[in-house]
């Protein structure tokens, strides 16, 4: 499995080593427009697969580099700084984005490759991909919310006193401010939310709930506020995408894909069977009413944003 990175700044570097250390690829390829960055990058993280798995590591700066690639990560773009939001830097990454599909796709065969899309404005920039690149839906995914929810889930989980494997919560419509959280459909061991909390004596009333939304929504404004950049997560999440396409798991996983024709199509996240082929299937969930009218909502901010970027 032949993985390319395109963009190896602070995120591109911590997905090429979360990547590297599944042990799943046999070679990665990191392509940047700093030649120099890309060498440095390969050669650390070279130096660091001799103490675990042997992976080829290369550095590239021609897109004829990337051929063969199995999988294209796409990374590349601004990064949000202190006090801006996703949103913000739509313009700058459109640009990226136009610039670097059509050069993927001339490198790759289109009859089997997957693009992953790392970059924010997430949603938008999928459907950007998705427009240019030509390939089914299903092949070109965004992390979506992953992340967002395995916050909720690490949050819940302190809350409640139990692991995060045994809760299964999602956040799904936009990654970013839009996001919506569907209390629920929250399940831990098995059981609803508030039969878990009747059983253990735990309370968590509306209040509890809107604080951790609000966390949930602000997570990474905290982390970029204080450490400059997130990065650590969003490696481990395309780490953990990538391990249920390469094994071919057919995993649910809250993943960002285009759906819907016309004027109505829109990509934002929902839960969605993931396997060899990239997104096979999206379930609807049953939401609640409140949820319902916030996604809905949510839909609309992505087609809005979308349609302002023009052709």
């Amino acid at each position: 499995m032949k993985i390319a990175i395109i963009g190896v700044g602070t995120v591109g570097s911590a997905v090429a080593t979360a990547v590297k250390n599944t042990g799943f690829v046999h070679e990665i390829v990191l392509f940047d427009k700093d030649g120099i960055r890309a060498q440095a990058a390969a050669e650390d993280l070279g130096h660091a697969a001799s103490f675990g798995f042997d992976v080829k590591i290369n550095a590239v700066s021609n897109y004829r580099g990337i051929r063969g690639s199995d999988i294209v990560i796409i990374s590349a773009g601004a990064n949000q700084k202190p006090g801006e939001t996703r949103t913000d830097l739509l313009q700058k990454n459109v640009a990226v984005i136009r610039d670097i599909v059509p050069r993927v796709m001339a490198n790759v065969d289109s009859k089997r490759v997957k693009i992953i899309v790392v970059t924010n404005p997430l949603d938008v920039l999928v459907m950007l991909t998705y427009e240019i690149s030509r390939l089914p839906a299903g092949r070109v995914i965004g992390t979506g919310t992953m992340l967002d929810s395995a916050r909720l889930r690490t949050i819940l989980s302190r809350q409640l006193s139990v692991s995060t494997q045994s809760i299964c919560a999602n956040v799904i419509g936009e990654h970013g401010d839009s996001s919506v959280i569907d209390w629920s459909s929250v399940v831990v061991g098995g059981m609803s939310l508030d039969d878990f909390c009747r059983q253990t004596k735990i309370s968590l009333p509306g209040t509890t709930r809107k604080t951790i939304s609000h966390r949930v929504h602000n997570a990474a404004y905290e982390i970029i506020q204080g450490r400059g950049a997130t990065w650590d997560g969003i490696g481990a999440a395309v780490a953990d995408l990538l391990r249920c396409i390469i094994n071919d798991e057919k995993r649910v996983l809250t993943v960002s894909c285009i759906a819907g024709t016309g004027n109505k199509a829109v990509a934002m996240s929902l839960p969605r069977i993931v396997g060899r082929d990239g997104v096979i299937c999206t379930l609807n969930p049953r939401l609640s009413a409140e949820a319902a009218i916030d996604l809905r909502k949510s839909a609309r901010i992505i087609r809005k944003n979308y349609d302002s970027i023009g052709k």
